[in-house]
């Protein structure tokens, strides 16, 4: 059979069932699994076996959904997460811990960013952040010798740049260290990382895989490419002993497709225990098997009023990619062709109040803290999200003080339009 299309995967991947088995991916709402001998559970605690004993590890149903996501995306295996904060702290904790070095690029969500910049380096990992458009001679100056990973985002939240993948995995490669993508805006509809040199992808499913606000989430995937064994020295938790797992040593027993999973799971979820819940993974997949039609219809309308406000003289400025005027209109025509997402970010003429004014005055976009969701929802990111970063970092970020994000959700283009004309005449 040829390889399978990325709408049939959303609809059918993941979850594969068998003769007289339920054709709806069941819910195990269960914590525990029963086994007849000691022997059997002890083979699955010396990771001998394949199988369930504990859902804060591992359970089968959100393992078919993590499957699912690690398909869409092109990787060798995945797992999921309570929140695409702890994906994003997992994905570089199982690489960068007290002492390392981690580079990221500055346009990243404001929780993202103090993540790395407070929480982490109060751990002892220690981040540079270098502007999405840095030419390679300043992306190269940027490493030092104790730097276990680059970061950045498909599209950053809320500044809408698109990152240079390719430059970006380049640079890592060359000094030995893996790419870690956040693909939450682009989704694998739109954007598959790995396909441009990225090694590790992670995703706040909560957004559009979700997509209708229902349940919390985060994913990691593996490229399986980046070849762990080749720095044994930069990468010890992988290729040593961990002696708090029976001494096993991942990339020798799990190979280069599986050892950065079944580490993030064996220890980190060991420990940190940010699962996801089985009954929001099942949400989850509800939502995944409509995410390509979904994705679509959000870029559809994000252009369309992308295109209104560029016209618009009261609209100081507009970013969207999906704009010829937009200054990564040539990466996004590159890396997203078929769409980028349904979020487009403005400025009101008037600055912070103006931008405050604008909101109170919508009727069909909601102020939630939240974004990429059926349903349209605005925010004022520099007073909500990013309220944390000083001027400085705001300005690093791609975020100013009259910053509207808009994320435009599955409803009449035409009806949003008319929801933006009339709260910005009521300014």
């Amino acid at each position: 059979m040829k390889k399978q299309h990325i709408e049939t995967t959303c609809v059918q991947g993941g979850y594969r069932p068998g003769n007289g088995e339920p054709r709806q991916l069941p819910i195990v709402q269960s914590t525990t699994f029963k086994y007849d001998t000691g022997e059997d559970m002890a083979k699955l605690f010396d990771l001998e076996a394949n199988g369930y004993f504990y859902s804060r590890l591992q359970n089968p149903t959100n393992d078919a959904v993590a499957a699912k996501i690690c398909e869409l995306e092109g990787g060798s295996a995945a797992m999921l997460t309570s929140s695409g904060q702890a994906a994003n702290f997992y994905a570089v904790f199982n690489i960068a811990t007290c002492g390392d070095h981690v580079i990221a690029s500055s346009a990243i969500y404001g929780g993202t960013y103090n993540l790395f910049a407070v929480t982490m380096k109060k751990m002892g990992v220690d981040f540079t952040f270098v502007a999405p458009d840095c030419s390679e001679e300043e992306l190269d100056a940027a490493f030092r010798p104790n730097t276990k990973a680059v970061f950045g985002e498909t599209i950053a939240n809320p500044a809408l740049r698109v990152l240079d993948i390719e430059k970006f995995a380049s640079a890592a490669h060359r000094h030995g260290v893996p790419l870690i993508v956040d693909n939450t805006f682009a989704t694998p509809v739109n954007c598959r990382p790995f396909e441009w040199g990225a090694d590790i992808v992670t995703h706040s499913t909560t957004k559009y895989m979700d997509g209708h606000g229902c349940g919390v989430g985060g994913c990691i995937v593996d490229s399986g490419k980046f070849d762990w064994s080749r720095y044994p020295d930069r990468f010890p938790g992988l290729c040593t002993p961990d002696d708090s797992y029976h001494g096993v040593v991942y990339v020798q027993k799990f190979g280069v497709g599986g050892a950065f999973i079944t580490k993030a799971t064996a220890q980190l979820m060991r420990d940190f225990g940010s699962i996801q819940s089985p009954q929001n993974a099942f949400l989850l997949n509800l939502g995944l098997e409509s995410l390509h039609v979904r994705m679509q219809r959000h870029c559809e309308n994000a252009m369309a009023v992308a295109e209104f406000l560029a016209k618009d003289d009261r609209v100081s400025w507009v970013t969207y990619c999906g704009l010829p005027t937009d200054r990564d209109h040539a990466l996004a025509q590159k890396y997203l062709p078929n769409g980028s997402c349904g979020v487009v970010s403005f400025g009101v003429k008037g600055g912070r109040k103006a931008a405050e004014a604008f909101m109170r005055n919508l009727k069909i976009a909601a102020i939630e803290t939240h974004v990429a969701d059926a349903r349209s929802c605005c925010l004022h990111p520099a007073s909500t999200t990013h309220r944390q970063m000083n001027d400085d970092e705001l300005i690093a970020a791609g975020v100013s003080p009259d910053l509207i994000r808009l994320s435009c959700g599955l409803e009449s283009k035409e009806d949003l339009i008319d929801d933006i004309d009339r709260a910005l005449g009521a300014v």
